[in-house]
């Protein structure tokens, strides 16, 4: 297929990278406001490239368009993507709200193409494994999970886009923290109570740089989570408690740390469980996986694994959470 693609930030190019470890497969034209940024990913990957985010959408031979703009072009690109009978992959949080978010979902139910959410997490090794595992059934029925997911930002961070809410739509909770939301939902299934506060307690900036939640299924799981662009050193924590066992998920590799699998497996008489480490030290390659993903469901009509209902869910879950956030603060809780 002929790949084209919205936005050559960081995202953008571990996209192009991505689709040239996929056979088989061409990047055919990127666009970006800034020339050197296009012209610089263009040349690497031998493509066209232009100012234009359009000239893309509307261009007959592309097959997919993989949206990795700022927040307050998600939308508007995949829905022009969709109108011209593109596939997409658009990058997570999809919208900058949930009003946003449903004009695309309702456009993209009425037409014949696939729209893939940029989940990639689900697609690292680790993740993966342990979907495994659970549904082995290695740890036994599942209770909870806990998970943190921060980092640590940069000198100038609160004037960059993610800080301004008319381009961002939300903090930190609404970029890095939807992923932990999302894999909660992965292993615990949906939500239908949320509590939580979200707050600004370093950067000097409106949106969030701090969110710390407590989710629960309706059957009694509980997911809690927090996400954070202080955290100094950037981490990634997720833990998945069942009845006979644990497995914890730590780091994504880089300057997150060896990502590692650990599995406590519960012994007859309890007390000390067995434990078995599974490392994975290679690069990321969640980025391909999600795009075969998407060119497996296109060509075969097999299930996207991270789809706009699930975008949905999570955005349902982060507005949630600033609602009870803000009522909570105003009225002085309890």
């Amino acid at each position: 297929m002929n790949i084209g693609i919205v936005g050559c930030g960081l995202i953008g190019n571990k996209r192009a990278d991505s689709i040239a470890s996929l056979k088989g497969h061409t990047l055919k034209i990127v666009a970006n406001r800034s020339l050197n940024e296009a012209k610089t990913l263009a040349e690497k990957h031998g493509c066209r490239y232009t100012l234009d985010w359009r000239d893309v959408v509307t261009d007959k031979e592309i097959d997919i368009v993989i949206v990795a703009t700022t927040n307050d072009w998600l939308t508007p690109v995949s829905i022009e993507a969709i109108r011209n009978s593109k596939h997409v992959i658009v990058e997570k949080p999809v919208a900058r709200n949930p009003s946003e978010l449903k004009k695309l979902v309702d456009i993209a139910r009425t037409s014949h193409v696939k729209v893939k959410v940029g989940f990639n997490h689900r697609f690292h090794p680790a993740i993966q494994k342990a979907r495994e595992l659970i549904k082995e059934g290695v740890i036994g029925d599942l209770m909870f999970v806990r998970a943190r997911y921060g980092h640590g930002a940069r000198k100038g961070y609160e004037k960059e886009w993610r800080s301004i809410p008319e381009i961002a739509g939300g903090g930190e909770v609404l970029d890095q923290g939807i992923h932990i939301i999302d894999l909660s939902r992965v292993f615990l299934g949906e939500f239908n109570q949320v509590l939580g506060i979200v707050d600004t307690m370093f950067w000097d900036r409106k949106p969030e740089d701090n969110g710390f939640m407590i989710l629960r299924t309706p059957t009694g799981k509980i997911a809690q989570l927090s996400a954070s662009c202080t955290q100094w050193k950037n981490l990634f924590s997720f833990e998945i408690f069942g009845k006979t066992g644990q497995i914890n998920i730590d780091g994504l590799g880089r300057s997150y740390g060896i990502e590692t699998l650990t599995l406590y497996k519960m012994k007859p008489e309890m007390g000390i469980p067995d434990k078995s480490v599974f490392e994975f030290p290679g690069g990321d390659d969640s980025w391909r996986l999600e795009l075969e993903n998407l060119v497996n469901s296109i060509e075969n009509g097999t299930p996207l694994d991270g789809d706009l209902e699930d975008s949905e869910k999570a955005m349902e879950i982060v507005y949630s959470l600033y609602e009870w956030s803000e009522n909570f603060i105003k009225t002085g809780g309890y």
